[in-house]
């Protein structure tokens, strides 16, 4: 691995508190709990660990990782481990990356339909790889995920008989004068924990000898104990291993203190039963299902399966059979070396859960204590997106993203077909890079193209007809969401700035790591002046990864 310094910030520090555990407020003075945050702020960094007072050059990374001590500090308040980063060639990782969207012409293809995404794993674990100082792998970098890992200023539900919102904006394109990008970003409703239905949890964890390491089940341990401390009288957990064989170590409770001793009593061995674990899991959790609660089983690996019920295919086939049956499924991801997140995040897909990466204490935290109203509680299902161009407005476009999501045309209207799940809070964003009519595309004129319809002309003040298909979660049978993005929203469109400027810079940022050939040149100096300055703690660390790849690019 290139030692390079980078004077700048990193923050490398993890903690994970409940989300009932109040901090200091600097500016006043008095304690707040996580859900005093206002809308897109962060929660408090890790003891010590500020974007304005750590500086770690890259070169020292390792080092750090191999002088920080395994055992974990308690205190009444919380829990921290010391940053685990444990360099390992990623040659043995397995991914299942998808090309990057092509270019569509509009008066061939029209129609873009794709079902959403709420998954953010491939950006934390984008982050492992960069703090490592080491280039991710193409294939795991997922840009929608990159995008979705952060929030945005989207207009709130005003009331829950439609669970989301649907917010449009198009800006110039930073990368290419003839080209402009549409946003479409999607908000569902909070709920507060006290309207959150009881919760039927089955922790399935993995113990195999391939998690006997610090950023491995030492971390499943510490995430899952945090996610215990957020649990209410109705809810109730069970844990179940495996390893050589699966088990049940906790029979379903809601007491902390057993759960979080029967978590420390754990440790790694042996090989990796996996579909014996899942099997298990759901079996445990259907003879505890909750009638119009949350059923869910959360499995926490490497993703490792080499005994027992590996195959990929009977794996989805049953986890979309419990699915069916209301028990839904969220994968965690640790560690590295051997890691499947192939297998980690379709999976996740098929169960109608989520999939997320945990690469810290602090990324525990976030997913499973300030998310886990989103986690768990779906307020809409089978989610998709379909927008039509018009071609007498919109010649040639793009989706950025979303390519292991793309649908067919005729799936949009099958109830049917699959798609994601929203939830309580989740949003949703996604981006099209559009050429407008007369300006030129990609893609050179054809001889023979066809001329624009006349119901295309008729429509000239239309660029874009949006829909959404969506099922209540008790529901069967869609409902339908239509929007129309006008041609004079390009028109009048300038630079990108503020909230959609910032996203915009993470897309760039996951399209240049992917290998897009048609940045035009935008590099991460160009990613950095167009996200700008930040207050946001998560927005400030993005900041520094896209420093760190900029150093690793020109070798620094």
């Amino acid at each position: 691995m290139r030692k390079f310094q980078l004077t700048g910030v990193l923050v490398l520090g993890v903690m994970i508190a409940s989300c009932a555990t109040p901090y200091q407020d600097s500016s006043s003075g008095q304690e707040k709990s996580p859900g005093d945050l206002a809308e897109g702020s962060a929660p408090p960094p890790p003891p010590g660990a500020s974007a304005e007072t750590i500086t770690v050059t890259a070169s020292r990374m390792a080092d750090h990782a191999q002088s920080a001590p395994s055992v974990i500090a308690q205190s009444r308040h919380e829990t921290y481990i010391p940053p685990v980063r444990v360099a390992v060639d990623p040659g043995r990782e397995q991914y299942d990356g998808e090309e990057i969207s092509p270019v569509k012409l509009t008066s061939t293809e029209p129609v873009s339909t794709f079902s959403v995404d709420v998954d953010t794993g491939a950006y934390a674990n984008t982050r492992r790889f960069l703090s490592q100082g080491m280039t991710p792998p193409k294939d795991a970098v997922r840009t929608e995920e990159m995008i979705n890992y952060f929030r945005y200023d989207y207009d709130r539900p005003t009331d829950r008989e439609t669970p989301f919102t649907v917010n449009t904006d198009v800006a110039k394109t930073p990368w290419n004068e003839n080209t402009y990008l549409m946003r479409i970003g999607l908000r569902g409703y909070d709920i507060d924990t006290a309207e959150r239905p009881a919760a039927n949890l089955v922790f399935l964890m993995d113990v195999s000898g391939s998690m006997n390491r610090p950023d491995k089940l030492p971390l499943v341990k510490t995430a899952l104990s945090g996610l215990a401390g957020e649990l209410s009288e109705k809810d109730r957990v069970s844990i179940v291993v495996y390893a050589g064989a699966a088990g049940l170590v906790l029979e379903p409770t809601n007491d902390t203190g057993k759960i979080r001793r029967a978590l420390d009593e754990l440790s790694a061995g042996g090989s990796t039963a996996g579909g014996a674990g899942l099997q298990l899991a759901y079996n445990i959790a259907a003879d505890n299902f909750i009638e119009g609660g949350v059923n869910r089983v959360i499995l926490a690996t490497d993703g490792d399966f080499n005994v027992g019920l590996s195959d990929r295919d009977a794996l989805v086939e049953m986890i979309e059979e419990k699915r069916d049956s209301g028990i839904t499924l969220t994968t965690l991801g640790f560690g590295t070396g051997n890691y499947n997140e192939a297998m980690m995040e379709q999976i996740a897909n098929h169960g109608n859960g989520n999939y997320a990466y945990i690469d810290s204490a602090l990324e525990a935290k976030k997913v499973l204590g300030d998310e886990m109203n989103s986690t768990l509680f779906t307020i809409a299902k089978d989610v998709k997106i379909q927008v039509e161009f018009n071609p007498a407005v919109i010649s040639q476009y793009r989706l950025v993203g979303y390519e292991n999501r793309i649908l067919r045309e005729e799936d949009f209207d099958n109830d049917a077909v699959d798609a994601g799940d929203i939830g309580a809070g989740h949003q949703v964003t996604a981006i099209y890079e559009v050429v407008p009519a007369g300006k030129r595309g990609w893609i050179a004129p054809r001889r023979y193209e066809e001329q624009r319809s006349g119901e295309a002309l008729r429509r000239l003040t239309e660029a874009a007809h949006i829909k959404l298909r969506y099922k209540l979660p008790d529901g069967e049978t869609s409902r339908l969401i239509n929007r129309v993005v006008m041609g004079s929203a390009f028109t009048q469109a300038g630079k990108p700035t503020g909230d959609f400027a910032f996203a915009i810079s993470v897309a760039a940022f996951g399209q240049l790591l992917r290998g897009d050939d048609l940045m035009n040149g935008f590099d991460h100096e160009d990613i950095g002046a167009l996200a700008g300055s930040q207050d946001n703690y998560w927005r400030q660390e993005f900041l520094q990864l896209n420093a760190l790849a900029a150093a690793m690019r020109s070798g620094g």
